[in-house]
């Protein structure tokens, strides 16, 4: 089963067990940032310079895919010039969660449960429901920075924007980040990519890193 980037990072957030998003605030704009870069790498978007505009609006055959594509084609379509990236993550982050636990959900990877906390408050939760995909993942990413693996451009962009949204942890819990950062980092900005997939990365990348500096300031 193929998930899309956003999918893949907030299948790490989610706890296995109790369904609840570790490092939600931090996620959460991660997670834009994948759907976003997952649309410049199916050829719908391109990222120069830090700002985004639509290239090709034809379906990628993924709802939560083409659900954004759609909106961020209608929102950019107002703008005298194409956007910042950043823009759109600020406007999208808050919401976007919402649609990728749903698309798990679908997928089957995930399950919903809903819980009263002080028998009060309504909270979902969303268990593992099928680990496979989540144990590749994980697999992977250590193929890559534990044992310099060759990363394709997806896993170099999955990785570039877990180091830029500082979510080491979410990806290795059980090492420090300076065991890992410089791999990360290294392949972040690798040669891996031609050149505009490589120029989006490292953009997205460089909005990650600036929306995470906000997120820990507030």
């Amino acid at each position: 089963m193929t998930v899309t980037l956003g999918e893949e990072i907030m299948l790490l957030s989610l706890d296995d067990d109790s369904g609840a998003a570790r490092e939600r605030q931090a996620c959460q704009w991660a997670v834009a940032g994948g759907v976003v870069l997952e649309l410049v790498l199916a050829g719908r978007l391109s990222v120069d310079r830090g700002r985004i505009a639509v290239v090709d609006t034809a379906s990628t055959g993924v709802r939560l895919l083409d659900d954004r594509l759609r909106m961020i084609d209608a929102w950019a379509a107002g703008k005298s010039k194409p956007p910042k990236v950043t823009e759109w993550l600020t406007k999208d982050h808050g919401k976007v969660l919402d649609a990728t636990l749903e698309s798990l959900r679908e997928r089957g990877l995930v399950s919903q449960e809903e819980r009263k906390v002080l028998g009060l408050f309504p909270v979902r939760r969303f268990p593992e429901a099928d680990g496979t995909v989540e144990r590749e993942l994980r697999g992977r990413l250590e193929g890559l920075v534990l044992r310099h693996g060759e990363p394709d451009d997806r896993s170099a962009g999955l990785i570039a924007l877990l180091h830029g949204a500082k979510l080491h942890r979410l990806a290795f819990p059980d090492l420090p980040r300076k065991e890992v950062s410089p791999r990360m980092q290294e392949i972040a900005e690798g040669q891996w990519a031609g050149e505009s997939v490589r120029k989006a990365i490292q953009d997205m990348q460089a909005a990650m890193s600036v929306v995470a500096l906000v997120t820990m300031r507030s």
